[in-house]
C-alpha cells in the first residue's frame, strides 16, 4: 500500500483550520514518514493512497465493524505480511472541516474508532504468525495503546483534572519539569512540521487540551462499545460554493438558536478550571493560576461556540 501526503487547501480559512494543519503536518511528516522508513506499521487514513487488489483480498476486504474501516484494513493487511510505503513528495489536496460542529463529529469518529478496533483486534494481533514479535509490540503498545488511547486520557485527566485539583491539595507537589518543561519540549517537536505556525503554538496547546475532552469521551465509548460506538456522521465541509453564496447574499444580522452555540461539557470544565484558578491565586504558591485562567478561557470560548466558521440560520 502506498500513502500520499495530504495538503490542506483551506488551512488559512480560520484559526481552527490553522491548528488542524499543525496536527496533520506532524502526523504525515513525522509519524507516517518514520513508520514508512522503518518498515513498521502505520495506519492508512483513507484520504489518499494506492492499494494492491491482492492485499485487500488477502486481508479480507473492507469491513464496516468500526468507523475506521481504512485503519481496520491496514492492520489486517499488515498482519498478512504486507508492507506500507509513504510518499511525502506526492501531494494531494484535502479540505479541513471549518465548523466546530463538524470537527467535533470528526474527532469523535477518529478517537472512538481506533479504540474500538483495538478492542476487537488485540487478540488477533497477538496470535498472528506472520508478524514478528517486536512488530506486534509496536502495533499494540505504540500505535494503539499509547497513541490512540493513553495520549488522549493523559492530556485530559492530567492537564484538565489532576493538575487543577492539585492546587487545592497542598500536600501534592507536581514538579515543574513534569508539568511544564517536558510537555513544552514535546510540543515544540510536534510543531516543527509546520514552521509557519510556530507563533500559534500556545493557542494550539489550549485548543488540543479542550479537544482532549471529546477524544477521551470517544475513547471510552470505543473501548466499552457504548451507545455511539458506530455513529457515523459525514464530516461537513463548506467548500467554495458556500463562500460564493455568502458573498452574493445581502449582509444581515445572523440568527442562531442557543443550543447551536452552547456546549455544556466545555462550559462545565471551564467553570471547574476557573474555580481552581481562583483558589490558587488566593491560597496557592505555584502560580498555576496563570495556566488555569487561560485554559478556562479557551474552554469558555469553545463552549460558547466562538471558534471556527459559523453558519447562521436562514
Amino acid at each position: 500500500m502506498v500513502e500520499l501526503f495530504v495538503c490542506a487547501v483551506n488551512a488559512d480559512e480560520c484559526l481552527m483550520t490553522r491548528m488542524q494543519e499543525m496536527s496533520l503536518d506532524y502526523h504525515f511528516t513525522v509519524e507516517q514518514e518514520v513508520g514508512s522508513s522503518m518498515y513498521a506499521f502505520f495506519g492508512f487514513n483513507g484520504t489518499a493512497g494506492v492499494w494492491r487488489i491482492a492485499a485487500i483480498e488477502e486481508a479480507g476486504g473492507w469491513k464496516d465493524r468500526t468507523t475506521v474501516e481504512d485503519m481496520d484494513l491496514a492492520v489486517r493487511a499488515s498482519l498478512k505480511g504486507w508492507k506500507f510505503l509513504y510518499l511525502g513528495d506526492l501531494k494531494v489536496k484535502n479540505e479541513l472541516p471549518s465548523t466546530f460542529k463538524a470537527y467535533r463529529y470528526q474527532q469523535h469518529r477518529w478517537s472512538c474508532g481506533p479504540a474500538n478496533l483495538f478492542r476487537k483486534m488485540v487478540k488477533e494481533i497477538v496470535t498472528s504468525k506472520k508478524v514478528p514479535f517486536w512488530k506486534k509490540v509496536h502495533v499494540i503498545y505504540s500505535f494503539f495503546f499509547v497513541r490512540k488511547i493513553v495520549a488522549h486520557l493523559v492530556t485530559f485527566f492530567f492537564y484538565c483534572i489532576v493538575l487543577p485539583a492539585c492546587v487545592m491539595v497542598p500536600e501534592v507537589y507536581v514538579p515543574r519539569w513534569g508539568a511544564v518543561y517536558i510537555p513544552a519540549i514535546i510540543t515544540l517537536l510536534n510543531a516543527v512540521g509546520t514552521p509557519r505556525s510556530l507563533h500559534l503554538m500556545v493557542f494550539w496547546i489550549l485548543f488540543e487540551n479542550v479537544m482532549s475532552l471529546h477524544r477521551t469521551k470517544a475513547t471510552f465509548i470505543g473501548l466499552l462499545e457504548a451507545g455511539r460506538v458506530n455513529e457515523w456522521v459525514v464530516t461537513e465541509k463548506l467548500g467554495d460554493a458556500f463562500k460564493m453564496i455568502s458573498a452574493k447574499k445581502a449582509p444581515r444580522k445572523p440568527r442562531f438558536k442557543i443550543g447551536e452555540r452552547l456546549h455544556m461539557l466545555e462550559l462545565g470544565v471551564g467553570a471547574y478550571l476557573f474555580f481552581c484558578g481562583c483558589y490558587d491565586i488566593t491560597f496557592g504558591k505555584n502560580h498555576f493560576f496563570l495556566y488555569l485562567f487561560v485554559q478556562s478561557l479557551a474552554f469558555f470560548i469553545m463552549g460558547f461556540g466562538y471558534i471556527g466558521t459559523f453558519i447562521p440560520s436562514s
